[in-house]
């Protein structure tokens, strides 16, 4: 072997700071991907439970026609409290599943603006507990703990009164879009008209 063979030969300097350069940045960018993998995934959970919860929700026309006892919420993805109760949610819709209807109302489908008007509802999430009739007997608005969601829904079953009827907690605003009428057509003209 000739002294300059590659086997006998010391690394280069810059080979080797070159390499730990490399390896720093891999390394960096490995906990930053790692950071927002979690991140993504936490926030996509929350999000992903409301979704979920709404889509396998009993319809309200189905609720309130079947016989059997309801908890309906108004509720919005965006809504922080609701997304905070999500798991609350699903863990007492799976424990009465076979008792209760759960019906979830997205105050961002207009769709639902009738109900949202009837029941008042100016912050969420907004609960309304209907008996086997569909007729509301209580209503509970904001954050509720999970034991005390239970006691009112085990009232509800029980045909007792409510032992945390009209509750309030932290809430998430909200305003209904309600836009006035100008038209003679309006109700608040008792069917008087002027003629000119």
């Amino acid at each position: 072997m000739t002294p300059d063979s590659p086997v006998n030969s010391p690394a280069k300097p810059e080979s080797i700071v070159g390499g730990r350069v490399r390896n720093f940045l891999v390394a960096i960018v490995a906990i930053a991907l790692s950071v927002a993998l979690v991140l993504g995934l936490r926030t996509e959970t929350t999000t992903a439970s409301l979704s979920k919860l709404g889509e396998s929700s009993t319809p309200l026309e189905v609720a309130i026609a079947n016989g059997k006892p309801t908890l309906v919420e108004f509720y919005a993805d965006w809504c922080t409290v609701c997304q905070k109760m999500a798991p609350d949610i699903a863990e007492l819709e799976q424990q009465y599943a076979d008792k209760l209807n759960f019906v979830m109302l997205n105050v961002d489908n207009t769709k639902w603006l009738p109900e949202m008007l009837k029941y008042r509802v100016d912050g969420i999430p907004h609960f309304v507990f209907l008996g086997k009739d569909g007729e509301a007997i209580a209503q509970a608005i904001g954050d509720q703990p999970r034991t005390v969601m239970a006691s009112n829904l085990d009232a509800l079953l029980s045909n007792s009164p409510l032992p945390y009827a009209q509750t309030s907690g932290k809430v998430s605003k909200f305003s209904a879009p309600v836009t006035p009428t100008t038209s003679q057509d309006d109700p608040r003209s008792h069917g008087s008209q002027v003629v000119n």
